[in-house]
């Protein structure tokens, strides 16, 4: 093994805390609100609880859980995060194989407004006049059309496919591929590991919106999750419940808290499933030129 320098090991060292630091940081206001969702009233109102339960108690989760619009909110948000998310990698995935083309006629053009876009927008009220015009208020595809492509995921998909040897898509072209045949049954492959990435940021985007749905939507049955989230947090009496002792036993901030988690937890679920498509290799199983 190569002996380390005491300047690499000092490295580390710093780096080590450092992060250790940021990882504190982040996690300790989470673990305080999960332990105040999971506390009885008295410990939560008398400000005794700091990152551990006391006087266990689940009287919060039934209460939202026990919610008819929670689970409305959950639904739509699921919907708005699956068919939205699925909807933008693919169209990300067109417009950046297209755009990797060499032989793509007016490609300089085409960057420039995709560029363009990122840099000025038309601002909030003449999108709400288009999405009006176009009969999309109160409707989930609000929330979804109007930014099917991201400029900079599209980019990253871009330099992807760039990047994939020429040599690939000669072979396949000379045994009579279509462009749909090679971005399908070869391009794809190979770009699972960005597709992946990008497929996460469009679906944490999706899951943790809310200020589309306060400009484009009114009706409550429509509210996406973080919108619902957004009234708990506001006042947390706002939760419908059948069982009113239970509310009143209940300490508004352990109501909060259990909103919170119950809104966050499905999202950080999805990250094991995509994590192998991150470690990787780029251009793994791709002929080396």
């Amino acid at each position: 093994m190569k002996l380390r320098t005491r300047g690499e090991v000092v490295f580390d060292v710093v780096n080590y805390i450092l992060l250790s630091i940021v990882i504190v940081i982040c996690l300790l206001p989470l673990l305080n609100i999960t332990a105040k969702s999971f506390s009885s009233d008295s410990y939560v109102l008398a400000g005794e609880v700091f990152i551990w339960p006391k006087g266990f108690s689940t009287n919060a989760y039934e209460i939202v859980l026990g919610s008819r619009r929670f689970w409305s909110s959950f639904s739509n948000t699921v919907f708005i995060t699956v068919v939205g998310t699925a909807i933008n990698t693919m169209m990300t995935i067109f417009a950046g194989y297209a755009l990797s083309r060499k032989r793509l006629k007016g490609q300089n053009v085409l960057m420039f407004l995709f560029i363009f876009t990122m840099l000025f927008g038309g601002g909030i009220i003449p999108t709400y006049l288009v999405v009006k015009e176009v009969g999309l208020l109160n409707s989930l595809w609000a929330l979804i059309i109007p930014g099917l492509v991201a400029p900079f995921n599209m980019i990253i998909m871009r330099l992807y496919f760039y990047n994939i040897p020429d040599s690939m898509e000669e072979s396949a072209k000379i045994d009579g591929a279509s462009h749909f045949r090679i971005l399908f049954s070869i391009m794809i492959p190979l770009a699972m590991p960005s597709i992946a990435t990008i497929s996460l940021f469009y679906a944490v985007e999706y899951w943790n919106g809310y200020f589309d749905a306060l400009i484009y939507i009114t009706n409550h049955e429509l509210f996406p999750l973080q919108v619902y989230l957004r009234e708990v947090i506001i006042n947390a009496t706002s939760v419908d419940v059948n069982n009113m002792d239970l509310m009143m036993n209940t300490a508004q901030e352990s109501v909060r808290g259990a909103t919170v988690v119950a809104a966050t937890l499905p999202i950080l679920l999805v990250y094991p499933f995509l994590q192998k498509h991150f470690v990787k290799g780029v251009m793994l199983g791709a002929v080396k030129q």
